[in-house]
């Protein structure tokens, strides 16, 4: 009897930790990512996800059941095929183009009794709206009837060493009753629980709505920051005795902004359909978008006057940037608010090097310097700007040599820190 073949199609932040988990659960793997030195990478057991390392990869090569390739035509005779693949934003509209050209080439590979899942963040309706007829035109088979479509939201949370895929809680749908089945018996192999809803649409709502509720307390938190640094009060220390209270309150804090492929995208996808359907503006999520997308250009000016304030134009001056990702212990930098910072503090004439262990140098602009926090390097800076507090550095140490340290993540105390 042969194994289930599955093929994931996107082998990044998501796709890949999905395929070797499915390999360490016995499954048959095809991993298919278009980008081609990315795959190359994957072959010879080279991890450019943090949650997965190169020993983890290399366990699943090493099966002989984890293939990585470009090829769609080892697709063929799949069982399950989930497609995770990127669906950012081109000028305020979702640009769902991978998932048409994921839905294009997998269609003829499509035979009956197959399952087709979708974990990309999209808004509601993309599975039967969009996915759903590229496939059936593309195999010439229907759905509900002779093939099984479904969507179940990920939940990766990069860098996060508690909850990872296997004990996160996994929604999960289908556009049927049989394919929801489906669909959950199949998660039921990797992740230890899984929780059934009544439609694909609920399902990507879901996810929207987890990502929402987010952006929005971090807006609120990002306002209150620069709010009562302009009435002279902590704010840190206000969230610390609010966090005291047991029920009726969840703890949010401030920082430079939001980055990623989830905050600064994902409610954006929910404020677009609400408007072209209903014809009206969702109010808080496009206040959230707005507040968040401005702290960068609120933290350059902090800086910008903490160091006035020392005697010492930005213009200039040799900044110190601890992290560039836009969350800590990973590399990612997508739409990293940190490097939103750097290039404003560029432009206005500094001159920018940066601590960052996790990211690819190939990834971070050529005009910063990528350097270690050592005494030397930190003692050089006017100032050192705590942008993404990895966890690996020396807080104490840094704080020690500086001169002046502005703090967006509280990570620093003393008289030489300026906090958020």
């Amino acid at each position: 009897m042969s194994r289930e073949k599955l093929v994931v199609v996107g082998q990044g932040y998501v796709g890949l930790p999905l395929a070797v988990s499915a390999v360490e659960a016995g499954l048959d793997v095809v991993g298919l990512d278009l980008d081609t030195t990315r795959v190359k990478r994957l072959g010879i057991g080279e991890s450019f996800v943090e949650d997965i390392s190169d020993a983890r990869l290399g366990q699943a090569l090493a099966t002989g059941r984890y293939l990585p390739t470009s090829d769609y035509a080892d697709a063929r005779d799949f069982d399950v095929c989930v497609i995770s693949v990127p669906t950012p934003l081109r000028d305020g509209v979702p640009d769902l183009s991978y998932v048409e050209q994921a839905g294009t080439a997998l269609a003829p590979h499509l035979r009956p009794g197959a399952t087709v899942i979708l974990e990309s963040t999209t808004y509601p309706g993309t599975t039967e709206e969009l996915l759903l007829p590229l496939l059936e035109q593309g195999s010439g088979l229907r759905s509900p009837g002779d093939f099984h479509l479904g969507y179940s939201p990920e939940r990766i949370d990069p860098g996060n060493p508690t909850w990872r895929l296997d004990n996160t809680p996994k929604v999960v749908s289908g556009m049927d009753p049989a394919a929801l089945a489906r669909v959950d018996a199949f998660y039921r192999r990797i992740v230890q629980r899984t929780v059934p809803v009544d439609s694909t649409r609920v399902a990507e709502l879901t996810k929207l709505i987890e990502n929402t509720f987010r952006q929005v307390n971090i807006a609120l938190v990002n306002e209150l920051a620069v709010f009562s640094h302009q009435l002279g009060i902590d704010i840190w220390q206000a969230i610390d005795a609010a966090a005291t209270k047991p029920f009726g309150f969840m703890s949010f804090t401030p920082g430079p902004g939001t980055g990623g492929h989830c905050l600064p995208i994902d409610p954006c996808y929910l404020s677009w359909q609400v408007k072209r359907r209903l014809g009206r503006q969702f109010r808080f999520i496009e206040l959230a978008s707005d507040i968040n997308h401005t702290m960068p250009e609120y933290v350059a000016q902090r800086v910008m006057a903490g160091l006035n304030t020392r005697g010492r134009p930005l213009n200039g001056a040799t900044l110190l940037m601890i992290g560039l990702a836009y969350k800590k212990n990973t590399g990612d930098l997508r739409d990293s608010p940190a490097v939103d910072l750097a290039n404003r503090l560029h432009a206005l004439g500094a001159r920018v090097r940066a601590v960052e262990p996790h990211a690819d140098p190939q990834q971070i602009p050529a005009w910063v310097a990528v350097v270690d926090p050592t005494e030397p390097e930190v003692r050089a800076a006017d100032a050192v700007v705590v942008v993404t507090d990895h966890d690996d550095l020396d807080y104490e140490s840094i704080t020690r040599t500086a001169a002046y340290v502005f703090d967006s993540r509280n990570r620093c105390t003393g008289p030489n820190v300026e906090q958020l």
